[in-house]
């Protein structure tokens, strides 16, 4: 079989979904069924399904026609990739129509699968369950922003409540208003107005799902000329995005700085998600807008997952994915973390429970450039953590992590660490960084990344010094490189090194 290569995980045949939605049809095949879910083939195509549904009762012939074709090269594509599972939904485009049976009968027979056609309700359950998957612990409100509906349903941790779905898609917007901005804007208001659902939202985070939103996203990044190209988690405090989104409504699309980023067909859509994003701001009060790249696509797939599985951090299950993938020996980076643990734990320094997550991470990525050549391991480190297709963290926190591997293999003043990328960090986690950096340098230089090492070994602070501790067995290699490194961690720390050796 194809996918049996080295470099891929041991998670069994590849699964893919199509969302047949009311502007796009896509396909994303994903490696497998796991906690972090890796698409491995991702493909859309644009047929405008709930352009005129409000106001003729029908999806357009030739959109019809654009996603049967689309759907006949899907289907042959997931035959060639060898998928195991293959899952197709509608939404409301097709739930919507008159020729909505008529057309979700002949998708069947093209995909020769059976077609998940969402209610409103549902969907918006699995749009929760997409955040729930891709977020550590969300709270707030979820709003799916569609072609033809806008649902909205809140999120406590794995919890989430009941959901609701109203016409407030950005191709109903455009189809009922006849591209009249005051008449879409009005109609906005008064579904909107006193919604109960919005209240979870106060002083909370909304998480936007859907495409519109993440070009609106797209668009405020390069206004700002933000320093990561990585839309999930990426936060706008909330006037900001309310702000953003009146001079989106205001200017043409095509003055607005990096307008290239979005397809031709979806800008004359931005202004509707913006009206629908600034209204819900107004209403909702929330404190911050968080975008989420994954949605219902991710939520039917956190749906099938076992409940022990569901538990699993994002984070570390992403990390530990990418150990497995490209490090020397990925129990090395296993056996890093109680060490690094036991060292914190010495240390007066503050140590939350996100600091232990975020640490454990960092273990798990510390030796996943080791094949780039020995100067540009750093930065090819660096590249590979702060765009990675992680969840379950933000973007401070993708700093944090990338600032470990740089300190590690570039030294703890290297000039050529991104500064833009030390704007995404606090002085809290830059510090941490250097100092987590620090104690790399020194582990690997005792362990030479080979397993079974570092248990023998402690790192632990007392008593004014920063102190190594070597069974006798590993004496010699108690050498000046490894002395001058404790020495750089100690300054970091305000302590005097040392070295012991146990002859127990």
């Amino acid at each position: 079989m194809p996918f049996n290569a080295k470099g891929r995980l041991d998670v069994g045949l590849p699964i893919a979904i199509i969302d047949i939605g009311s502007n796009s049809v896509r396909l994303v095949i994903y490696e497998g069924l796991s906690r972090t879910p890796t698409p491995i083939f991702n493909e859309k195509v644009l047929c405008g399904l709930g352009r005129a549904i409000l106001t003729t009762g029908l999806m357009p012939v030739d959109g019809m026609e654009r996603a049967y074709k689309a759907l006949k090269r899907f289907r042959v594509l997931c035959d060639i990739m060898s998928v195991s599972d293959l899952f197709v939904f509608a939404t409301a485009a097709a739930r919507d129509a008159k020729n909505g049976a008529e057309f979700v009968s002949k998708c069947r027979e093209i995909t020769k699968t059976d077609i998940l056609l969402l209610s409103g309700k549902r969907e918006a359950e699995l749009s929760a369950m997409g955040v729930i998957s891709g977020f550590w612990k969300p709270q707030g409100l979820v709003g799916d922003l569609g072609g033809g509906s806008l649902e909205l349903i809140d999120v406590k941790g794995t919890e989430f409540g009941k959901g609701i779905t109203l016409p407030l898609g950005v191709l109903s917007l455009l189809d009922l208003s006849g591209g009249n901005i005051k008449k879409a804007q009005k109609h906005i208001k008064e579904l909107l107005s006193d919604l109960p659902q919005l209240k979870a939202a106060r002083g909370q985070s909304f998480y936007a799902v859907g495409g519109t939103w993440r070009s609106l996203a797209k668009l405020h990044m390069g206004q700002r000329g933000y320093p990561l190209n990585v839309m999930h988690n990426y936060v706008i405090p909330a006037q900001d995005a309310s702000d953003f989104a009146s001079l989106v409504e205001r200017v043409e699309a095509e003055t607005l700085d990096s307008i290239e980023s979005v397809s031709f067909a979806r800008r004359p859509l931005l202004v509707y998600g913006a009206l629908v994003l600034e209204e819900l701001i107004r209403s909702a009060k929330p404190a911050r807008i968080v975008i989420s790249a994954l949605g219902v696509r991710e939520g039917i797939l956190f749906d099938r997952l076992e409940k022990d599985v569901k538990k699993q951090d994002p984070l570390v299950a992403a990390a530990s994915d990418l150990n497995k993938l490209r490090s020397r020996a990925p129990r090395h980076a296993e056996q890093l973390v109680p060490w690094m643990d036991q060292f914190f734990a010495s240390t007066s320094i503050e140590d939350t429970s996100e600091d232990r997550r975020l640490r454990q991470a960092a273990c798990l990525l510390s030796d996943i450039g080791w094949r780039a050549h020995p100067d540009y391991r750093g930065e090819q480190s660096v590249n590979i953590i702060a765009n990675a297709g992680f969840s379950g963290i933000d973007h401070a926190g993708r700093a944090y992590l990338a600032l470990t591997a740089a300190y590690r293999h570039m030294g703890l003043s290297y000039d050529a660490i991104s500064p833009r990328l030390k704007e995404l960090a606090s002085s809290r986690l830059i510090d941490r960084a250097r100092i987590f950096g620090a104690a790399l340098r020194v582990a690997y230089l005792i362990s030479a990344a080979m397993p079974d090492v570092l248990p023998k070994t402690s790192l632990i602070c007392g008593q004014g010094k920063v102190e190594l501790r070597l069974p006798l067995e590993l004496a010699a290699l108690a050498g000046d490189r490894v002395f001058n490194r404790l020495k750089e961690l100690g300054r970091l720390i305000g302590r005097s090194p040392l070295i012991s050796i146990s002859k127990s």
